[in-house]
C-alpha cells in the first residue's frame, strides 16, 4: 500500500511541478528515482542507468525520425508562407459568418497534413483574431476553437494522420496509420460536430463583442504567400504518399533480411507504419522546397536548422516521460496497479485499455507520453488479451490513440499553456471551453468508440 501511495505522489508531483513550469528533463528522472528510494529503498543508480536511460534511449531511437521530419516539415510550411496561406484561404472562403468553423477547419487541414500543432496555433491565431473581431465573436473562444481543430480529431481519430499519437501504437500491435478507418471517422465526426455545436452555443450565450483587448497583431514578414493550391499540395502529398507506401510500395519489398540480428530480428509488420510516415514526410518536404524554392532559397539552411532544433525538446520531454514510466513499472507496487487496470471492464480489454491509457495521459499531461508509458508497461498484455478475446489489433490501435486525446488536455498540458499564452488569455478566462472541446467531448467519443468496437468489431 505504501508503494502505491508513493507512485500516486510521484505522478501528482510530476503533474503539479510541470504545471509550474519545471523542466520534464529534470523532473522525470528525479521523481522516478525518488519513487524508487521511498517505495523500496532500491538501487537508485541502477534504476537510472539501466531502467530510466534504457527506456528513454529506446524511445528516441525508435521515434526520432518522426519528430525530426515532422518538425522540419512544419517549419518549411511556416517559412514558405504555406501555413498562413492555407489558414487564410479556408477562413476567407467560408466568410465571417462561419468564423468558428473556418478556424476549426484551417487548423484541421494543417494538422492532418502533418504540421505541428504548435506551428498551427501560431499561424492561425492572428487570422482568427481578425476574423473573430470582424464577426463580433468573443475572443475568449479562440483558444477552444484552435484546440478543437488541432488537438482532437486530427490528432487521434482520423485514419492516416501522421501525428505521433497515431504512430506510437503501430510497432506494439503491428498496425498501420489507417487502423480501423471507419471507427476513426465516426469518432472524428463526433468530436468535430459536438465541439462546433458547443462553440456556436457559447458564442450565442456570451453575446456579440470581441471583448476588451488591444488590437492583436496580424503582421507578416512581407513575403508573398504561395497560391492556395501550391500551399495545399505538400499536405495532400503527405496523406497520399503515406497511403501509397503503406499499402502498395512497402508490401512488395523484399524485407526478409529484417530477421537477421543486425536488423533487430524483426519483421515488416512492426516497421511498415513508421517507414511509411518517414518516406511520406521526406518526399513531401522535398516537394515543398521545390514548389517554394524562390520563397525559401535565401534562408533554407536556417529554416532546416530551426526545424531540426524544434524536434529536440518535444522528443526528449516525451522520452523522459517514457523513462519515468519504465522506472515506475519496475516497482513491485506497480504490479498491483497493473493487475487492477487489466481487470477494469471485466472480459472486455478495450475498456481496460481505454481507462489505463486515458489516466496515464492525464497524469503526465501528454498524449504521446501517457500512451508510451501505457504501451511500454502493458502493451504486450493488451495485445495478448485482445488476441484471446478475438479483438482486431487495428481496433486496439484506434482505442489507444483516441484514449490519449482527452485527459491529456488538462490544465498542465504544455500545448494548452502555450495556446493560452499565444492568445493572451488566462486559464480562468478561456480554459473552461478548452476543457469541453478537448477533454469532455473526446472522452465521450472514446466511450462511443469502445461501445461500437465491442458490438461491431473493427471496420
Amino acid at each position: 500500500m505504501v508503494g502505491i501511495l508513493v507512485i500516486a505522489m510521484a505522478l501528482g508531483a510530476l503533474m503539479w511541478l510541470a504545471y509550474r513550469g519545471l523542466s520534464l528533463l529534470l523532473l522525470a528522472p528525479a521523481l522516478a528515482l525518488l519513487a524508487v528510494l521511498l517505495a523500496e529503498g532500491g538501487p537508485v543508480l541502477a534504476s537510472y542507468t539501466q531502467v530510466f536511460m534504457q527506456a528513454t534511449g529506446g524511445f528516441v531511437i525508435q521515434y526520432f525520425p518522426l519528430f525530426l521530419l515532422g518538425a522540419v516539415f512544419g517549419k518549411l510550411m511556416e517559412a514558405s508562407g504555406s501555413a498562413r496561406a492555407l489558414a487564410d484561404g479556408i477562413i476567407r472562403g467560408l466568410g465571417p459568418r462561419r468564423a468558428i468553423l473556418a478556424v476549426i477547419l484551417s487548423c484541421a487541414v494543417m494538422t492532418y497534413g502533418g504540421v505541428s500543432l504548435f506551428v498551427v496555433a501560431f499561424a492561425v491565431w492572428p487570422i482568427a483574431s481578425a476574423l473573430f473581431r470582424e464577426a463580433e465573436l468573443p475572443k475568449v473562444l479562440i483558444p477552444a476553437t484552435i484546440a478543437l481543430g488541432a488537438f482532437t480529431f486530427t490528432m487521434t481519430a482520423l485514419p492516416g494522420t501522421p501525428a505521433i499519437q497515431n504512430a506510437i501504437p503501430m510497432p506494439y500491435f503491428g498496425t498501420t496509420p489507417f487502423a480501423a478507418p471507419g471507427l476513426g471517422v465516426i469518432c472524428g465526426a463526433l468530436m468535430l460536430g459536438l465541439g462546433w455545436a458547443w462553440l456556436e452555443y457559447r458564442a450565442r450565450a456570451l453575446g456579440p463583442g470581441y471583448g476588451d483587448a488591444p488590437q492583436d497583431g496580424t503582421g507578416t514578414d512581407g513575403r508573398a504567400a504561395p497560391p492556395l493550391g501550391v500551399a495545399a499540395a505538400p499536405l495532400v502529398l503527405v496523406l497520399v504518399l503515406n497511403l501509397g507506401f503503406t499499402f502498395a510500395v512497402i508490401p512488395t519489398m523484399d524485407t526478409g533480411y529484417l530477421a537477421r540480428p543486425e536488423y533487430g530480428q524483426t519483421d515488416i509488420g512492426a516497421l511498415r507504419g513508421v517507414w511509411s510516415i518517414i518516406a511520406a514526410l521526406t518526399l513531401a518536404s522535398l516537394a515543398l522546397v521545390a514548389l517554394n524554392w524562390r520563397r525559401l532559397a535565401d534562408g533554407l539552411a536556417d529554416t532546416l536548422e530551426r526545424g531540426a532544433s524544434d524536434a529536440l525538446k518535444p522528443i526528449f520531454n516525451t522520452a523522459s516521460l517514457v523513462g519515468f514510466g519504465a522506472v515506475i513499472a519496475s516497482l513491485s507496487a506497480f504490479g498491483m496497479i497493473r493487475d487492477w487496470v487489466v481487470t477494469v471492464g471485466g472480459d472486455n480489454p478495450l475498456i481496460s485499455l481505454a481507462v489505463g491509457t486515458s489516466l496515464l495521459a492525464g497524469m503526465t499531461g501528454s498524449a504521446s507520453g501517457g500512451m508510451s508509458i501505457a504501451l511500454a508497461t502493458l502493451g504486450e498484455t493488451y495485445r495478448e488479451m485482445g488476441a484471446a478475446a478475438g479483438i482486431s489489433p487495428d481496433l486496439l490501435h484506434r482505442v489507444t490513440a483516441v484514449a490519449t486525446g482527452g485527459l491529456d488536455a488538462l490544465p498542465h498540458n504544455g500545448a494548452v499553456i502555450t495556446l493560452l499564452t499565444i492568445c493572451g488569455l488566462t486559464h480562468r478566462q478561456a480554459y473552461g471551453d478548452v476543457a469541453m472541446v478537448a477533454v469532455a467531448i473526446p472522452v465521450l467519443a472514446l466511450i462511443v468508440l469502445v461501445t461500437l468496437g465491442t458490438l461491431l468489431g473493427s471496420f
